[in-house]
């Protein structure tokens, strides 16, 4: 048998589906009662990221990388996220972490894949690989459609304002230091040198590569900044000590 208020919608539904008013009116209700339910909750949670160690800031290198890769569309082509799947797992490597995009302002994701995941790229191909790859796509991978990018190794970096981009992210959550944004300049200069003092550099940002990036070391071009960030990608975090958040090692 129905209860009493199944046999009420059975038997009044379609007049609420004739009267449009009615039917926003209650799809209102429906659509905000079911809204509150699943945000209201986060309001009560500190935090709703796992944290992992290694993670760190960009180094401001990286990050003037991570604005070429944004401003050439690249995100257009390669996601930066492996789902727990296990073809993908195989083929890229461990799923991606929340925690490996909190500091990306936007997150790179991506909604399709043209080319492969980049979110374990870094270490899987040398300096020189990337810069032919990028230079000329198709000498190294002879079915790849991707264009080629050869004028970011003859484009000198204009960073002047990196300081600046520190401070934005900064506003946003991203925890960069005062010390951090005052050696902003010094530190995009010293990860190109492998021959200079790399010791604040490397205290401010740990696992962070030093050395000329592009095989020129007579200036600092747009390719070392784009091949430092691509060379940073998926190598922060140590999967063979990651442990997942679990309800055992919760207590």
């Amino acid at each position: 048998m129905l209860d009493p208020f199944t046999k009420f919608i059975l038997r009044n539904h379609d007049r609420v589906e004739r009267n449009i008013t009615v039917l926003f009116v209650l799809s209102f209700l429906v659509v905000s009662i079911g809204g509150l339910v699943e945000i209201v909750p986060l309001f009560y949670v500190q935090n709703t990221i796992e944290k992992v160690e290694g993670m760190r800031p960009y180094t401001p290198l990286e990050l003037a990388g991570r604005n070429i890769y944004i401003r050439e569309g690249c995100y257009l082509c390669h996601s930066q996220m492996i789902r727990p799947m296990r073809d993908e797992v195989e083929r890229y490597g461990h799923y991606s972490l929340a925690a490996e995009s909190m500091y990306d302002h936007p997150f790179q994701w991506g909604s399709k894949r043209t080319g492969p995941d980049l979110a374990r790229v870094g270490g899987r191909y040398s300096d020189a690989w990337h810069v032919e790859h990028l230079t000329d796509p198709r000498s190294v991978v002879p079915e790849s459609i991707m264009p080629p990018y050869g004028f970011l190794a003859k484009t000198p970096l204009k960073a002047d304002d990196i300081a600046e981009h520190l401070k934005v992210n900064a506003i946003v959550g991203v925890p960069y230091s005062e010390e951090m944004v005052a050696n902003a300049q010094a530190d995009l200069r010293a990860q190109v040198d492998p021959d200079g003092d790399p010791s604040g550099l490397e205290e401010r940002y740990p696992k962070v590569k030093v050395r000329d990036f592009d095989g020129n070391p007579s200036e600092i071009t747009e390719m070392d900044a784009l091949v430092a960030y691509l060379q940073m990608l998926g190598t922060l975090v140590d999967f063979t000590t990651y442990e997942p958040l679990t309800e055992d090692n919760l207590r």
